[in-house]
């Protein structure tokens, strides 16, 4: 029996807003804040200096080993790295990489970087020009060395794994890197140069900016193996320092980017829950997850952690030939068993994770307050218009509509459903209820509010972003970044 997580009490600091206030190091401090939330200091977080490297200069790095420890088994390894301004220490107690170890029985490791707590990453010229002027105090990211073998926190990482090796009992094609802002550039700099060493990497906050993933003549720029790849995006995060594009783009190019190294199948498993929006693709090459939580800001979900092993680190192993072999994840990577999306614009639904056409093109439709004797309107709601004859079809129903097609019946889940051309109103099981708005006739098809039907008449809970819907047997929460992927899905 694994063992059991107890999480240990802290003291609050709620009038702290300090990014990383240094009173928290050995002590039983918490800050919570929408970015990033923390644990206690750990009793077991050992520090470390030396010249690792061997360069002369001195490092200081932070190791965890739990009580499951077992150092007759190999063990794998997390390597957890932090963002910029911060610490080793600090990106340990603003994750849950230790508790997940003490019941998994895994060794983590949190780097710090060497110089002005800014991991030394690639970065363009011109991102190093403007973050210099903003900073006139000196705070910027680090010259980045032509040749990798001369990048000092490269070699830090490296230095590491190879001290962890001689320590404990690792097993060499299980060992993992997860980063945080400035270290999930790290992470994604390490993946360029030496994925061969890591069976999955994983990142949140912080998407690599155009000119770092793609050459001049358009080719990804990677070159290690292909590697799983997990990315942890905030819905309210934006686009990297002195990027002129907006994040959705950003973000929507970076899984392209895996998703070419990987040679992923362009057709994802999508699950939703609760803040979570989730889509799991398969490669033949490697696996790329992208998660996308909803309304929070830049920084790390506590539980990124937990969701990231139980994901993709738990079933990702490097074979000695090089490939990445997949064995069973804690969690599985499914489709929600029961879903239905839709997207303005778009003539093609996600239907229990398919592609369906439609016979028509969703839309959306504004529904009207007018002020009578003072003139004027008001929009009173916005709602995502579906063709009806369609929604009887994807619940198996029976469906009648008359010949001028402006009226139309449906019989569905045990419900005999009526409606026609410009009536709010819905006759349901014989009864007259309102819908959202009114029906729309359109190029022959009668048009009803999607939300409206799922959450009437199929009992669905449904939620909508940005044009988008998503209806499912369970709470969700549509996000930006997957309305933007179902939105690509349906239009092909």
């Amino acid at each position: 029996m694994k063992p059991k997580i107890v999480l240990r009490p802290g003291d609050p600091n709620d009038a702290n807003r300090d990014y990383l206030p240094e009173a928290i190091k050995e002590s039983r401090m918490v800050v919570n804040e929408n970015g990033n939330n923390s644990q206690p200091y750990p009793p077991k977080l050992l520090e470390f200096t030396g010249d690792i490297v061997g360069d002369g200069l001195s490092d200081v790095w932070y190791e965890y080993v739990p009580d499951s420890y077992d150092p007759q088994k190999k063990t794998p390894l997390v390597f957890s790295m932090h963002g910029g301004l911060m610490t080793g220490w600090g990106q340990c107690i603003y994750t849950s990489w230790t508790y997940v170890a003490e019941r998994e029985g895994f060794i983590c490791v949190f780097p710090s970087a060497h110089a002005r707590r800014f991991w030394q990453i690639m970065c363009e010229e011109e991102l190093k020009e403007e973050l210099s002027a903003d900073n006139p105090a000196g705070i910027f990211l680090n010259d980045f060395p032509e040749d990798i073998r001369e990048n000092h926190d490269a070699n830090l990482v490296l230095a590491l794994l190879e001290r962890m090796k001689r320590r404990y009992n690792i097993d060499e094609g299980r060992v993992y890197m997860q980063g945080m802002s400035l270290g999930n550039a790290m992470t994604h700099m390490m993946s360029k140069f030496y994925a061969h060493k890591f069976a999955a990497m994983a990142g949140s906050a912080g998407p690599a900016r155009r000119t770092l993933l793609y050459r001049a003549d358009g080719a990804p720029d990677h070159r290690s193996l292909p590697v799983d790849v997990w990315q942890t995006r905030m819905e309210l995060d934006g686009p990297p320092p002195a990027c002129r594009e907006e994040i959705e783009d950003v973000v929507a190019y970076n899984r392209r980017y895996w998703m070419q190294i990987n040679q992923c199948d362009p057709l994802p498993k999508i699950r939703l829950s609760g803040e979570n929006n989730f889509a799991f693709f398969t490669g033949k090459a490697a696996n790329y997850v992208l998660r996308d939580v909803k309304n929070r800001d830049h920084g790390q979900t506590f539980d990124d952690a937990e969701l990231v092993w139980d994901y993709l680190f738990s079933g990702a192993r490097r074979a000695e030939d090089g490939t990445i072999v997949h064995e069973e994840t804690a969690l599985p990577r499914e489709n929600d068993a029961v879903s239905l999306a839709a997207v303005a614009g778009c003539g093609r639904a996600w239907l229990n994770g398919q592609i369906v056409d439609m016979p028509g093109k969703a839309f959306l439709w504004q529904k009207l307050k007018y002020h009578g004797l003072n003139g004027g309107q008001i929009v009173r709601g916005e709602y995502l218009m579906l063709p009806m004859s369609f929604l009887a079809s994807a619940f198996q129903g029976g469906f009648e509509r008359s010949e001028d097609g402006r009226s139309a019946e449906m019989t569905v889940s045990g419900k005999t459903f009526q409606t026609a051309q410009g009536s709010i109103g819905a006759v349901v099981n014989n009864r007259i209820t309102d819908m959202d708005c009114e029906a729309v006739l359109r190029e022959g098809e009668l048009y009803i509010s999607g939300e409206w039907f799922l959450r009437e008449i199929i009992g669905y809970q449904v939620s909508r972003c940005k044009g988008g819907m998503y209806g499912t047997d369970h709470e969700t929460r549509l996000s930006i970044q997957m309305t933007r992927l179902l939105s690509e899905l349906l239009k092909g």
